[in-house]
């Protein structure tokens, strides 16, 4: 984490002195964007596998939801001051961004880790890869969850850029809808608030299936307006669960994984979820070149909801275990 946070700040702060001294270049900017990707990629998953190692077992899940509000909140406040920013100067937003990254750094220098136990093959990643692979193909409860995260992802990604594009041929303005989408982050804030409280009142599996049913219901009422605040409050209502669903399964992969493993299993479950979420848009595209908006919004609805009934009646997701269970499995 401290060589990503350090490769940032390089990055960053190259591309600030290039903007200002007007000597930018699009490889330049390029390759920055390069080094952010790749950090972050690699940052996620360490940042995940420290977590249990900081935090005791019982405030978890209250950890893992209130990093996700932070990183909403982060989003959101990000996408917001942009492009103010970027009008006040074009090297603003980069500084500010390198700032942030150069705190971050100072944090986890003054970070103390529980020391582990050293290595006693040396490192592979391929072969690290292929681990992290067979740890979740080996877990009944990892795997299913893996797959339901794949399926939503994919057929919500669609149903999102068809809802987009039904408002824009509805004569929705480009400013409501940003709001759309604002509302959606508003909504991933509020339940990464409410997370805590519904993970320990809620049993595990209401908490996963209850994101489905409530996509599911509110899916196809896209078809019934075209006016952008409504339909961002649809989204809203949509992302309000999700945290739930997420801080249920991420505390029991957590807990169950091996310290070494944590990473890996957090980079595999990223590709996964990433893979799906950039592979919807693609068929979000398809459909709405090829039916009615409306009918484009029916058919990722009617993914999902076919997703919804097979997480429903599925064992595995029923048997999920909680708290309670966990601790009855410790010895």
């Amino acid at each position: 984490m401290l060589a990503c946070e350090a490769a940032n700040v390089v990055a960053l702060g190259s591309l600030v002195v290039a903007i200002v001294t007007a000597k930018a270049t699009i490889p330049h900017m390029v390759a920055v964007a390069v080094v952010l990707g790749v950090c972050r990629a690699l940052f996620e998953p360490a940042e995940d596998a420290s977590l249990p190692s900081l935090v005791p077992d019982e405030q978890l899940a209250t950890a893992i939801s209130l990093n996700a509000a932070r990183s909403s909140i982060g989003q959101m406040a990000g996408n917001a001051l942009g492009g103010v920013l970027f009008a006040v100067g074009r090297w603003v937003p980069f500084l500010l961004d390198l700032v942030t990254h150069f705190i971050s750094l100072l944090a986890l220098v003054f970070l103390r880790m529980p020391r582990r136990a050293p290595k006693v093959e040396e490192s592979h990643l391929g072969r690290e890869i292929v681990e992290g692979m067979r740890w979740v193909l080996a877990h009944r409860e990892v795997r299913v969850t893996a797959v339901c995260a794949l399926a939503l992802n994919f057929f919500f990604s669609a149903y999102y850029l068809v809802v987009i594009v039904l408002a824009e041929r509805g004569g929705v303005s480009s400013a409501e809808i940003g709001v759309m989408a604002a509302m959606l982050g508003v909504g991933g804030i509020i339940g990464s608030l409410l997370a805590p409280y519904l993970h320990r009142v809620l049993t595990p599996y209401l908490s996963i299936a209850g994101v489905f049913w409530v996509l599911t219901a509110l899916a196809p009422l896209a078809v019934l307006t075209d006016r952008g605040l409504v339909l961002g409050a649809l989204f809203a209502g949509m992302a309000l669960l999700a945290p739930t669903a997420n801080t249920t399964i991420s505390t029991h992969q957590l807990l169950l994984t091996p310290d070494a493993l944590r990473g890996r299993l957090s980079g595999v479950m990223s590709v996964v979820v990433g893979g799906a979420a950039a592979l919807g848009p693609a068929l979000g595209g398809v459909l709405v070149e090829a039916v009615s908006p409306d009918t484009a919004v029916l058919v990722a609805a009617a993914g999902m909801a076919v997703v919804t009934l097979l997480v429903t009646i599925n064992p595995t997701l029923r048997r999920y275990p909680g708290k309670s269970e966990r601790e009855e499995a410790t010895p």
